[in-house]
């Protein structure tokens, strides 16, 4: 199987600590790795190729997180065009380097799994559905609590019970809470973590029987000579911007969706760090130096400037962080909101 790692965020979320020169997906976040180091780690799992997929802004840095991997398994592409079109090209280069009929798994590089021998099992599984149906495979989420964050997959009819395949009803966007409350008790939706698997001919299949649009800018990427060259990064730039489960996977005539048999989550924000880090026995998390603290409990705080103090006292519920780029002093529940503040100071 041939990985493709997703690596073209932009970083607002989890402001101040990730920004636009230095997103998430560069930063050691949940372990000493960094968040692309683990996804990497996990993609060895699925096969001996991979891929890593971002943006030219990035691209030194990645070559310098995974230094394993030649310059030639960095697809850069000339300028962020979204999802569906990363991966058609991806998909361009794949198919003029590699077996058409070889499952690809598309993985993200900011998601935080610790279950790599899982992770392994559902994408082996994933791609033996997508080889013997023909269709693009899903890798869902069992859902542990009503998220109002995530979108969902609706499953109905079972495939394989005994491997948790099954065919894909629907698709829902990001609910309310009744909403969601309904989907985990039903037990018939799966967060859709944007994990999915298929050959390059299941998705020119697909992107013709689906996708016309899609497929016709596919075509016009393959019909230029040189990958890379300037005639195709001009071509490339003319794109529009588009997300690939808009674009091509809820639109698709077939599809199976496999239920994950590894721990998930998507660090999204601040309340998700908090979450996926080892804490102390207050709940309270310190990484950095120069860090003083009074009667804290249920706290995030990290320190990229030894030479500061930071002092917390008496604070419950909060996240503290000073870097180079910015001070950032939440509550918790609501650090989410800093990627509004992110965005007007990119503004």
């Amino acid at each position: 199987m041939i990985t493709v790692i997703i690596a073209g965020g932009s970083g607002t979320r989890l402001w101040p600590l990730s920004t636009s020169t230095q997103p998430k997906q560069l930063l050691e976040l949940t372990s000493e790795r960094t968040m692309v180091q683990q996804a990497y780690d996990r993609a060895r799992k699925l096969g001996d190729t991979v891929y890593v997929v971002t943006e030219a802004s990035h691209a030194e840095a990645l070559r310098a997180q995974l230094p394993e991997l030649p310059d030639e398994a960095f697809l850069i592409e000339p300028g962020r065009r979204g999802t569906a079109h990363c991966i058609i090209f991806a998909l361009d280069y794949i198919n003029r380097n590699h077996d058409h009929t070889e499952p690809i798994a598309f993985i993200h590089s900011d998601h935080n799994v610790r279950d790599i021998q899982g992770f392994a099992h559902s994408f082996d599984t994933a791609a033996r559905v997508s080889s013997d149906r023909g269709c693009i495979t899903l890798i869902g989420i069992e859902p542990t609590f009503p998220s109002t964050g995530f979108g969902y997959i609706q499953r109905d009819g079972v495939i394989d019970a005994r491997a948790g395949v099954y065919n894909v009803e629907s698709f829902k966007e990001k609910p309310n809470y009744d909403t969601a409350k309904q989907y985990v008790e039903s037990g018939n939706y799966l967060w859709n973590c944007g994990y999915f698997v298929g050959s390059v001919d299941v998705f020119m299949n697909e992107m013709k029987r689906s996708a016309p649009d899609l497929w016709s800018n596919y075509q016009t990427l393959a019909s230029v000579a040189e990958f890379g060259g300037e005639e195709y990064n001009r071509t490339y730039l003319e794109l529009d911007n588009q997300v690939i489960d808009i674009a091509l996977i809820e639109k698709a005539a077939e599809l199976a969706v496999v239920s994950a048999d590894f721990d998930w989550m998507d660090i999204g924000n601040f309340k998700d760090l908090h979450n996926a880090v080892a804490k102390d026995e207050n709940d309270n998390y310190v990484r950095g130096e120069n860090i003083h603290t009074i009667d804290i409990d249920n706290t995030y705080i990290r320190n990229e400037q030894p030479d500061k103090p930071v002092a917390v006292i008496g604070l419950d519920n909060v996240v503290v962080v000073n870097t180079p780029d910015g001070i950032l002093v939440a509550r918790r529940d609501v650090a989410a909101k800093c990627g509004d503040i992110a965005k007007k100071l990119q503004a």
